[in-house]
């Protein structure tokens, strides 16, 4: 199954590491080390402030979705495959 986290992007869930929200950022040194050392692979889909990162296998998504919307998403998903 595919999850839109923002603008015209859908990612498959069993790709999907990670969904962090942006105040994970702001608290830890270490995913804004991850950020910088992945700046070639990460994509802005966010016209203004990203509201989370997505981290998958391929690449760094900065969404302009919350991390709350896009975790009930996944779960929606979830319910649906079972």
């Amino acid at each position: 199954m595919y999850i839109h986290i923002g603008e015209e992007v859908l990612v498959k869930t069993k790709d999907i590491i990670a969904i962090l929200d942006k105040d994970s950022v702001k608290a830890s040194d270490h995913i804004q080390e991850f950020l910088q050392q992945n700046e070639q692979r990460t994509e802005n889909l966010s016209k203004n402030s990203f509201k989370s990162i997505v981290i998958t296998h391929e690449k760094v998504y900065l969404s302009p979705l919350a991390s709350t919307t896009l975790k009930k998403r996944s779960l929606q998903l979830y319910v649906m495959e079972q």
